[in-house]
């Protein structure tokens, strides 16, 4: 994959920002593989995506970051820019359940999803086999022996030393305590097997089934101090039926967590999802 340069930017919409920004990389024999914009008309927000391949351009990664702070003062933007060589250290926190983890951790170790994954943290001791098979170091940490506010300190000290880009809770069944949602905010990643808004909580397929639905869905969203309201990255459904029991459901159900996740994951590693209150935006 060759090398380019993530250019994100948030500003106030006006005339002339896209003018702007395409001069800048033009005068510097840039060549912009790839452009993707939104201006948001309810609030007045322009948002922008653009990747620039690194060996096009006349400057180096450091002037060219140093000139364009003077452009971005100009359109008072918040921005980035990233190297699409520098590759995200991602930290998988996880329970129980398999699904999820075994599907990251493949899709990495195929080259799919462009990281380094760090570390496991578990609640549960049952994922450590294959989590060890990658070559990752497995976190286990004991939500039934102690207290749970000694067990949460105990996640928060380990996520301190691994200092991660990208937490990522593949289905990790317990609730980030508000200091770690603010400490890492929008850089928290989950996974809620269901169609967020509805059956928000645990158990959202038995309330699924109990409520007799025709879809059944998943939601990949960032995580905040409010329990499965955070910006949605990613969402998706399948159809079910009156034939269909809660075990149906729930193995259905799973095909699509997956899917929701990486695709999520993928959005984020890739700087295209950019947060726009409780909202994002996605750029394809």
């Amino acid at each position: 994959m060759d090398r380019t340069f993530r250019l994100i930017i948030s500003c106030p919409d006006k005339v002339g920002i896209v003018a702007a920004v395409s001069q800048f990389v033009a005068d510097r024999d840039g060549w912009m593989t790839e452009a993707n914009y939104h201006a948001d008309r309810d609030t007045g927000q322009f948002f922008m995506h653009s990747e620039i391949l690194a060996d096009s351009l006349n400057v180096s990664y450091d002037e060219f970051y140093t000139q364009f702070a003077e452009l971005a003062d100009r359109f008072d933007m918040q921005w980035r820019c990233n190297d699409s060589d520098v590759r995200k250290k991602v930290v998988l926190m996880a329970s129980h359940a398999s699904h999820c983890l075994a599907d990251i951790l493949h899709r990495w170790e195929s080259g799919e999803l462009n990281c380094d994954i760090v570390a496991v943290i578990a609640n549960h001791e049952n994922l450590r086999a294959m989590v060890e098979w990658h070559k990752i170091p497995y976190h286990y940490i004991d939500f039934k022996g102690q207290e749970k506010a000694v067990a949460n300190a105990q996640v928060e000290q380990q996520l301190s030393t691994l200092d991660p880009d990208v937490i990522v809770l593949a289905r990790y069944m317990q609730i980030v305590p508000q200091a770690l949602c603010q400490k890492y905010s929008g850089k928290i990643i989950n996974i809620h097997h269901s169609f967020l808004p509805s059956f928000i909580g645990a158990n959202p397929y038995q309330k699924a089934f109990d409520r007799g639905v025709k879809l059944v869905g998943a939601t990949c969203h960032y995580v905040t101090e409010q329990l499965d309201e955070g910006p949605i990255l990613d969402q998706d459904v399948i159809r079910v039926s009156h034939r269909d029991s809660k075990d149906d459901m729930v193995r259905l159900g799973k095909d699509v967590e997956r899917r929701v996740l990486a695709r999520g994951l993928r959005a984020h590693l890739e700087d295209r999802a950019m947060i726009q209150g409780n909202k994002t935006v996605i750029f394809d």
